[in-house]
């Protein structure tokens, strides 16, 4: 049986067709492997001209040692840029409360109704401030507005020692959702939750203020008595 001589350029279209197959593609390097690749080789010949002493009398040395010391600053940078987002300055100074008047139970059934619409987040920061109300109505803490989340944790912990790094790790909750840009969670909330529950709970003593006064309750000279919770009893 005789065959047909192949051609060179039919025997190349031949070779690269095999060579297209994904079965060749499949040990090749990406393109990000390829570029971390080089960018590694042109690093380690920095570094080895940077230490050749010989190098510096051209000037060669040198601005491998200024490129050296670039990379490193901006290396520097950019962790400093992300450990301060982990820090969230903002935290300090946006008032965990509004202005508007809300009560403890008005913030406990709005983060029910986020929390049963998957809104993890709203419902992490609605939780947080029925804290801190309830606290204000209890006469635990006194209502001041502007007070921050951070505020927060700390006088609370201070009248509530048991609970402070509780309230701690809460507002590390609070802060990585609002200004850190981590998602809220299911179990992020649930911790809040269990917070604001220990604290209704415990039986804290009230921050010793001449004019601390409950939250809804009249100053002295105006209506007396304790204002009933959402369960029917007399707040403490």
């Amino acid at each position: 049986m005789m065959f047909d001589p192949i051609g060179r350029d039919e025997a190349r279209e031949m070779a690269r067709r095999e060579l297209d197959k994904q079965i060749y593609e499949r040990d090749k390097p990406s393109w990000l492997e390829r570029t971390w690749d080089r960018f590694a080789d042109w690093l380690r010949d920095l570094f080895s001209q940077a230490s050749q002493p010989n190098a510096h009398g051209n000037g060669g040395g040198w601005l491998s040692v200024a490129v050296i010391v670039l990379i490193a600053i901006v290396a520097v940078a950019l962790v400093v840029w992300l450990m301060w987002g982990r820090r969230n300055p903002r935290s300090r100074a946006d008032p965990l409360l509004e202005e508007a008047p809300s009560s403890a139970f008005d913030h406990r059934e709005a983060a029910e109704r986020y929390a049963a619409a998957g809104q993890w987040a709203e419902a992490i920061r609605e939780r947080l401030r029925a804290i801190a109300r309830d606290l204000e109505e209890r006469a635990v803490l006194g209502p001041r507005p502007g007070r921050t989340a951070d505020e927060l944790a700390a006088e609370a912990g201070e009248a509530v020692p048991e609970l402070a790094d509780g309230l701690r790790a809460g507002v590390r909750i609070f802060d990585d959702v609002w200004y850190g840009d981590r998602p809220g969670t299911a179990e992020g909330y649930a911790r809040l939750k269990d917070l604001d529950e220990r604290l209704r709970a415990a039986r804290p003593k009230p921050l010793e203020s001449d004019d601390l006064t409950p939250a809804g309750v009249a100053a002295p000279g105006g209506a007396a008595g304790a204002e009933a919770d959402e369960d029917g009893g007399t707040r403490w």
